[in-house]
């Protein structure tokens, strides 16, 4: 991966961990999955009037769209709602990087180095220690919000796969139009599980004060956290296999825990700490590691090399004059006279 490419990786961080900061300040306002629907509708109008549609296979596309938009924000926004710490939050939720090295071996036949292998292996030791700082919270409190994250980070890891299987040659137009995806289903979750009522009363107040951060918080993460950080992360996904790109979203919790402390006050546990600091040492063992891709059959290289000069003699060019065995054999010999008996 080249300085230029680890550095937009490296802005994706910082505008993705700023994200829940955005995200906290919506959901202050706003019921989780009507939020969740609203972020995605508001830029759905105009990706649909103005965007052409990208050239991608449309299944790729949907997978994106369900993984990255429906799934993933669904059960994050929900575990916020919650009661799961926006800083951690922020952690648990790049469990997204093993699930994607996972699904990439599995499914893509991606392969990592040893060095990789040992980071995300690291990664989620570090996690654990999380998950038993969260039991100590008890189980409505403090586990639940923890395996909505987790399900969210899984929902992640299917649409880095469904972004890199597009193979878009204008990255952009593939995450514009994947919010195109969202916004239906979450709605339709809304009413079933919210109420009708609940996203009209948030929409009727929009502009009190706190309706007025809560609509802050909703251009935050509409135009820097799915545009810019969207649009930058999946162009990192058609450059490069998932292996290699994933471990860059470990290195969001450090912005984003540390906003979390400075902006809301969140203090985060000893044992968190500690968890957070393992989590980013295997990021960074992770991403020194090349990864690779599988061999695929049809390589020539995956079959023995045929001997240089095997099969020439029953080619047949037309109009040309094969060659008989004499030949091939070289000049005739002068015959040898038969001994008198």
């Amino acid at each position: 991966m080249s300085t230029r490419h680890r550095l937009i990786g490296l802005t994706v961080v910082v505008l993705w961990g700023l994200n829940f900061i955005a995200i906290h300040a919506g959901l202050e306002h706003f019921p989780p999955f009507f939020f969740a629907a609203l972020r995605f509708a508001v830029m759905a109008v105009p990706v649909i009037l103005f965007v052409p549609f990208p050239n991608v296979p449309v299944r790729w596309l949907l997978l994106y769209g369900t993984g990255f938009g429906i799934i993933q924000f669904a059960f994050l926004f929900l575990a916020l709602a919650t009661g799961m710490p926006t800083g951690l939050a922020s952690l648990v939720l790049q469990s997204s990087a093993p699930f994607t090295v996972v699904l990439g071996v599995l499914l893509l036949g991606e392969r990592m180095t040893l060095r990789q292998v040992i980071g995300i292996g690291v990664a989620i030791g570090g996690m654990i220690l999380i998950g038993i700082d969260r039991a100590e919270a008890g189980a409505g409190i403090g586990v639940l919000p923890m395996l909505l994250t987790l399900i969210a980070g899984l929902g992640w890891a299917f649409g880095n796969l469904g972004s890199r299987m597009a193979k878009p040659d204008n990255p952009m137009r593939l995450t514009l139009w994947m919010c195109v995806i969202p916004p239906i289903p979450l709605y339709l979750v809304s009413l079933v599980i919210e109420g009708p009522s609940a996203g009209v009363d948030a929409l009727s107040t929009a502009f009190t004060h706190e309706g007025l951060i809560a609509l802050g918080g909703l251009a935050y993460v509409i135009v820097l956290g799915t545009v810019a950080g969207s649009g930058l992360w999946t162009y990192l996904m058609s450059k490069h296999p998932a292996s290699t790109v994933a471990p860059f979203s470990l290195l969001v919790p450090v912005v984003g825990i540390t906003a979390s402390w400075l902006v809301l006050g969140e203090d985060p546990s000893a044992l968190q700490l500690i968890g957070a600091a393992v989590v980013i040492i295997g990021c960074l063992g992770g991403m020194m590691g090349a990864a690779g891709r599988a061999v695929p059959v049809t390589d020539s290289s995956a079959c023995p090399t045929p001997p240089r000069n095997a099969g020439r003699a029953s080619r047949f060019v037309p109009g040309r004059r094969s060659r008989r065995p004499q030949e091939l054999a070289g000049p005739p010999r002068e015959p040898v006279a038969a001994k008198a008996p």
